[in-house]
């Protein structure tokens, strides 16, 4: 399942991107890094970035994780 998550930093064939307060260094050797920008938002999976996508596609995504979350947090009944 990848992750959602925006880029804070770009070096070379890596970025510092962030998602719910969590850093992570990711690899853009999937992507074409030239065409990435801080700010965008990437899919992240395994610690690579595998598909550039919109805030409000991340935002969706996200939405639909936290449901999960929420789910798993409720006691059974």
């Amino acid at each position: 399942m990848g992750i959602p998550m925006q880029i804070r930093e770009i070096n070379g064939l890596g970025a510092r991107c962030a998602a719910k307060g969590v850093e992570r260094e990711v690899s853009l050797l999937m992507l074409d890094p030239d065409a990435l920008a801080v700010g965008d938002f990437v899919v992240v999976h395994l610690g690579h970035a595998i598909e550039r996508i919109s805030a409000e596609r991340a935002a969706d995504a996200w939405s639909v994780y936290d449901e999960i979350l929420a789910a798993e947090a409720q006691p059974p009944g």
